[in-house]
């Protein structure tokens, strides 16, 4: 890799590639390649967030020549373009073969099947990370940081992740198909109601409920349990016994329209038609209204041979720029070789101090508040012997 590479941004223009290149630049890289479909919205962003600067491509990833323009030439490549699950590896293949490394924020078991049938990249020395974003991505990389928060043994996880922003079609897309693929070996993303007990999943282990109040979340909040294939890895990495895991929404228009979805998209409704109606559905729920999105962890484990509990708990005012903030980290650690080639989940590979560090500092977060349980002695404090 050159001591200047070129990072090539594929969906430069939307909500997550806008704040990546942002991202990118603060992290000191200022050869960008910017790619998108429509050149006057990248210019924009050229002009807004380099001054000007940066290589326009327009680039429709769904047609192969034009993606591989776009490729030719990078060093590195970070696609924030979906839907993630009709993607698949598109984009990380094309890089591939321009030999170029490659980041994507979303991407998850079934891009990373296709790459590894198509030869592992490690080979040809390429690096590819998947699942760099807020969720898939932070979703575990922070609760592995908060076990790193003087706890000796972490036992049990319990997650609420969710908030009141506006929807994305390409979200609303990804959110869809992940209800009946996603996962390993053509398996839906995760599974409703699902919770992992003794270290395995146990299927309908928790229920679904319309009307809570969960710290961290202003107001009354519908809590959707719902175990994912990364936080069964996260289980396992960890060596959890338990992990309970909620998806929390606040607004009712978005509720009642997820409680349909399953019907529908049984009963053939076309994907179109449906995005569509999540994306007013967001946009009702938010009508005057903050937007916010949180993610609130607590493990339970051991310190200093006592019980002990950590709570972490960030909140922003977009998820988009969590997902930008993890791809940019996730770029910057191929261009300082820090991640070894091969196929990735960036949970897997990426430093949680250095991301949490990213987050505190970088301005993509309001709040990153650490709690531990109450009276419990810090690393560093005398410890009283013999007592019980």
């Amino acid at each position: 890799m050159s001591d200047t590479p070129i990072i090539g941004v594929l969906g430069a223009s939307g909500a997550v590639g806008r704040a990546a290149v942002r991202e990118l630049r603060d992290l000191g890289h200022g050869a960008l390649r910017l790619g998108g479909r429509r050149t006057d919205a990248l210019r924009a962003v050229a002009a807004q967030e380099l001054a000007g600067a940066g290589d326009i491509v327009r680039t429709d990833v769904e047609d192969a020549a034009s993606l591989a323009a776009f490729v030719r030439g990078c060093d590195v490549v970070l696609n924030c373009v979906g839907p993630t699950y009709r993607l698949r590896a598109t984009v990380a293949s094309a890089a591939l073969a321009a030999g170029a490394h490659c980041v994507d924020v979303a991407g998850d078991d079934p891009a990373a099947e296709d790459l590894l049938a198509d030869g592992d990249p490690a080979r040809e020395g390429r690096t590819v990370i998947l699942s760099a974003g807020a969720l898939p991505g932070l979703s575990a990389i922070l609760p592995r940081w908060l076990a790193r928060q003087d706890l000796d043994e972490v036992s049990a996880l319990t997650a609420h992740c969710g908030g009141l922003e506006s929807c994305s079609p390409t979200v609303a897309v990804d959110l869809m198909l992940s209800l009946t693929a996603g996962g390993a070996n053509g398996a839906a993303y995760g599974e409703p109601l699902a919770a992992v007990r003794g270290g395995r999943r146990i299927s309908r282990a928790l229920r679904a409920v319309e009307d809570a109040e969960i710290g961290g979340f202003p107001g009354r909040v519908a809590v959707q349990p719902f175990l994912s294939g990364e936080s069964e890895r996260l289980a396992t990495r960890l060596g959890l016994d338990r992990v309970d895991w909620f998806n929390v929404h606040p607004g009712p228009q978005v509720r009642a329209l997820l409680n349909l979805l399953p019907g529908r998209l049984a009963s053939g409704t076309d994907l179109g038609e449906l995005a569509a109606r999540l994306i007013l559905a967001a946009d009702l729920d938010l009508a005057g209204r903050t937007p916010y999105y949180v993610l609130d962890f607590q493990l339970t484990g051991t310190s200093a041979g006592r019980p002990a509990w950590r709570r972490l708990t960030v909140r922003t005012a977009s998820s988009y720029r969590l997902t930008a903030a993890v791809g940019a980290l996730a770029v910057d650690a191929i261009s300082r070789a820090s991640v070894p080639p091969g196929v990735h989940f960036a949970c897997d590979v990426l430093d949680p101090d250095t991301v949490a560090d990213r987050l505190r500092g970088g301005g993509a977060v309001d709040r990153f508040e650490l709690s531990r349980s109450a009276e419990e002695p810090r690393a560093g404090d005398p410890v009283e012997e013999g007592v019980l």
